[in-house]
C-alpha cells in the first residue's frame, strides 16, 4: 500500500478499534475489572480468533497486513507515556525501608516462576507442538519461564492508584518489587534473545548500555529535567516539548540496547522532579496517548492471537498448566517472601495477588519473542491465556479479600461489646 493509501486505512482502524475498546472496557467494567482487561479482550476480539474468523473479507480490509507495523508504532507512543506516569507514580508512592523485603519478594517472584516455566516447557518437549523449527529448546524454555516471571507494573500501579492504596503497605511493597521485577525480567529476556542468536554480545550491550543509561539520566538528566519543570519564563508548550524529547530519547537508546523503551520511560518518569508543574506534564503526555494509542497495542497482540490453535487438545492443556504454574510461582513465591521478611498474613496475600499479575507486559515480552522468531502461534497463544487469566483475577481476589477482613472487623466490633457485658454482668 503506497502512504495515501495507509492513511485511511489507518483512521478506519482507530475509529473500530476506539470504539470496540471502549464498549469491550464499560461491559467489564461492570464486572469489576480495569480498562486494560477489557483493552486486552477487545485486542482478542480484533483478531482472527473472532473478527477474523467471522468475516474474514471485513477483517483483511479493515486491518490490512500492511497496517499492522503502523500499529505497532502507534502502540508504542501509548505505552512509552503509560510507563512515564507509572515512574512517576513508583517515585511518589513508594516508602521508605521496603529496599529488603522488595528485593526478597521480587527475587522470589522472579526465580520461582522461572524454573516452573521452564520445566513445563522441557516436559512438554516432545508432546506439544509449541515449539519452533531452529529454536533450540532451551531458548524457548528460558523464554517460557521469563514470560511466567513477568508481571504487570503498570496495571499494578493503576490497580494501587484507583484503589487508593498508593500510601498503604502492601501497595507501596507491590510497586517497589513489581519495578524490580521486571527490571530483572526484561534483563534476562536480553539474555534469552542473546541466547537465541548464539551470540554473548547482546547481553553485554544490554548489561552495559543499562548501567550507562542510569548513570546518566540520574547524573546528569535529573537536573535537566528539574530545569525543564521549574524553570521561570518557559511557557508550558515548551517545557512539554523538552520533556517530550527527554522521554523519547530515553525510549531511543533502551530500545536500542534491547532493554526496550518502555523502561527507559518507566526510568524518566522516576527522575522528573516533583511538585504540581511536573504533574501536569505528566498527567498531559498520559491523558489522550493512553486513550487512544494503548488500545493500538492491544489490537496488535490480538491480531498474533489465533485461538484456532486450542484445535490441538495439547496446546490448552499446556495453557492451563502454564496459567497454574504461574499462579502458584508468583503468588505463593511472593506471598512466602513477604512472610519470611516479617510481613502481616493481610499484607502478604496483597502483595502476592498484585504481583501475580502479567497483563500488558507479557504481551509485550510475547510480541518481542515473536518478532525475534522464537515464539510461534501456538506458544503465543497459550501465553496470551496465562496473561488474560493471571490479569482477570486480581481485581475479583482483592475484592473478595477486602469483603472478609470487612466482615472479619465487624465480627470483632460485635464481641468486643458482648464481652464487656458479660464482665460488667458476673462483676
Amino acid at each position: 500500500m503506497t502512504p495515501s493509501e495507509l492513511a485511511p486505512a489507518f483512521f478506519l482502524a482507530v475509529v473500530v478499534i476506539l470504539l470496540t475498546c471502549r464498549l469491550v472496557v464499560v461491559v467489564v467494567g461492570r464486572l469489576g475489572q480495569p480498562p486494560v482487561v477489557g483493552e486486552m479482550i477487545a485486542g482478542v476480539l480484533l483478531g482472527p480468533s473472532l473478527f477474523g474468523l467471522l468475516a474474514p473479507g471485513v477483517s483483511a480490509e479493515v486491518f490490512p497486513a500492511e497496517l499492522k507495523p503502523v500499529l505497532y508504532v502507534a502502540g508504542q507512543i501509548g505505552l512509552v507515556a503509560l510507563m512515564f506516569a507509572a515512574g512517576y507514580e513508583f517515585r511518589a508512592h513508594a516508602g521508605r525501608g521496603l529496599a529488603g523485603t522488595a528485593v526478597a519478594v521480587s527475587a522470589a517472584g522472579v526465580g520461582i516462576p522461572l524454573v516452573l516455566g521452564m520445566g513445563l516447557t522441557l516436559a512438554a518437549h516432545g508432546h506439544v507442538g509449541i515449539f519452533v523449527d531452529g529454536v533450540s529448546v532451551w531458548v524457548t524454555s528460558a523464554f517460557v519461564g521469563v514470560s511466567l516471571a513477568i508481571t504487570a507494573f503498570p496495571m499494578l500501579a493503576r490497580i494501587i492508584t484507583e484503589r487508593g492504596l498508593a500510601g498503604s503497605r502492601f501497595g507501596s511493597l507491590a510497586l517497589a518489587s513489581g519495578a524490580t521485577d521486571d527490571a530483572l525480567a526484561w534483563i534476562m529476556l536480553a539474555g534469552v534473545l542473546g541466547g537465541a542468536s548464539g551470540e554473548v554480545t547482546p547481553v553485554l550491550k544490554t548489561v552495559g548500555g543499562s548501567l550507562l543509561f542510569v548513570a546518566v539520566l540520574f547524573l546528569v538528566g535529573r537536573r535537566l529535567l528539574d530545569r525543564i519543570v521549574n524553570r521561570p519564563g518557559l511557557g508550558d508548550d515548551t517545557r512539554l516539548l523538552l520533556v517530550v524529547v527527554v522521554l523519547f530519547g530515553a525510549a531511543w537508546f533502551t530500545d536500542v540496547i534491547d532493554l526496550y523503551a518502555v523502561f527507559g520511560a518507566f526510568c524518566v518518569g522516576m527522575a522528573m522532579p516533583r511538585g504540581a508543574a511536573a504533574e501536569r506534564l505528566v498527567r498531559t503526555t498520559q491523558s489522550v496517548t493512553q486513550v487512544v494509542f494503548v488500545p493500538m497495542f492491544f489490537t496488535y497482540s490480538g491480531l498474533n492471537t489465533r485461538v484456532d490453535v486450542f484445535a490441538d487438545p495439547s496446546v490448552p492443556a499446556f495453557g492451563a498448566a502454564a496459567v497454574l504454574l504461574a499462579v502458584v510461582g508468583k503468588f505463593g513465591g511472593c506471598w512466602a517472601a513477604a512472610r519470611l521478611r516479617g510481613e502481616s498474613g493481610p499484607v502478604a496475600v496483597r502483595v502476592g495477588v498484585l504481583m501475580n499479575a502479567r497483563g500488558l507486559m507479557q504481551l509485550i515480552a510475547l510480541n518481542i519473542g515473536l518478532a525475534a522468531g522464537i515464539v510461534g502461534d501456538e506458544l503465543f497463544a497459550a501465553l496470551v491465556l496465562v496473561a488474560l487469566v493471571t490479569t482477570i483475577m486480581t481485581a475479583p481476589v482483592l475484592s473478595l479479600l477486602d469483603r472478609r477482613d470487612a466482615r472479619s472487623r465487624s465480627a470483632s466490633a460485635e464481641e468486643t461489646p458482648r464481652g464487656e457485658e458479660a464482665v460488667a454482668t458476673s462483676g
